[in-house]
């Protein structure tokens, strides 16, 4: 990783990231989620009074345990508004429901919407299909307690970043195949999406300050369990899905400096090639997950300006 071709924005905030590198054979794993969560507790969750946040569990799937959802609605209103099922990031195996309190806060104060976010069961406890029946089960469930939480079934998105942006495109896929309920917009933030690591920006990150290629190699090894050596589904790993035709319109994002940056750019292709409405915005010298890294600089602030009002065009609100 060129560190000379960061933004001038992230460059203070990047010399003074801690170096998260984990012994992955000997780590115990809640010890590890203990480190991240500490480190990624750096930027103050202001609370909005506009926004009303309680938690409630559902049924998981079958034979798993009940899934906690963290639900984000307008203190006031009496509207039906468009509902987003929100999927946090942390490589499949870190990340908590409350961790994007302050961005699912600022989806419903300024995109005018409920936001479901879901607590889905981690890595390498819960290895793939886990995670992604655990979103399934959730996305169901909203659609069919919409009007109980005053949600526009036909306004319902799709999101998340990183692993949670690889579980987006994961559940959009699964949700045409099993023709499930209307997705009317997805948005794969930056997604972890491709277990091979073989495209020139996998090679490029080594940094451990910042999503590495050591991390991401152990990350989907943790992820697909007893799936790594056979045939692997492209619900797990969604940049193997050979026909992506029929997937809501989307919107994604990946700064030039990130691991991710060229299987993201070939998902964008082949979306627009299979006739799928997407926007894409890349940003020059840019580390994965930048702008939660660095809430305050311009070019994240910048960032989740345009992923807010791309949501707010695409769900009507």
């Amino acid at each position: 990783m060129d560190t000379t071709k960061i933004h001038p924005d992230l460059k203070q905030k990047f010399s003074e990231m801690i170096t998260l590198d984990f012994d992955w054979e000997t780590i115990d794993m809640e010890e590890a989620r203990r480190l991240v969560n500490a480190r990624n507790a750096g930027n103050p969750i202001p609370t909005d009074k506009s926004v009303t946040i309680t938690n409630k569990y559902i049924p998981g799937p079958s034979g798993a345990p009940d899934i906690q959802l963290r639900i984000y609605k307008p203190t006031e209103h009496d509207e039906f508004l468009p509902g987003i099922l929100w999927i946090h990031g942390g490589g499949y195996m870190f990340g908590k429901v409350e961790s994007d309190d302050y961005l699912c806060q600022k989806f419903v104060s300024e995109a005018r919407c409920v936001v479901v976010s879901v607590d889905y069961r981690l890595a390498p406890e819960n290895p793939f299909p886990a995670p992604l029946e655990d979103c399934y089960t959730s996305f169901l469930w909203l659609h069919e307690k919409a009007q109980e939480l005053s949600v526009d079934r036909s306004r319902i998105a799709i999101a998340g970043p990183s692993a949670g942006g690889g579980l987006t495109a994961a559940l959009a896929l699964l949700v045409r195949d099993r023709k499930g309920p209307s997705i009317v917009f997805q948005m794969p933030l930056y997604p972890m999406i491709d277990h091979r690591s073989t495209t020139p920006s996998s090679y490029e990150i080594m940094d451990h300050r910042v999503w590495s290629r050591k991390k991401n190699i152990h990350a989907w090894k943790m992820y697909l369990g007893e799936h790594l050596h056979g045939e692997i589904s492209p619900y797990a790993s969604p940049a193997l899905a050979t026909d992506l035709s029929g997937l809501p319109p989307t919107y994604t994002c990946i700064g030039t400096l990130d691991l991710f940056r060229d299987e993201t750019i070939d998902y964008v292709k082949r979306l627009n090639q299979a006739g799928v409405p997407t926007e894409f915005h890349l940003y020059p010298g840019c580390f994965h997950a930048f702008e939660r890294v660095e809430v305050n600089a311009e070019v994240s602030k910048r960032a989740v300006n345009q992923y807010i009002q791309v949501l707010k065009s695409a769900l009507g609100s």
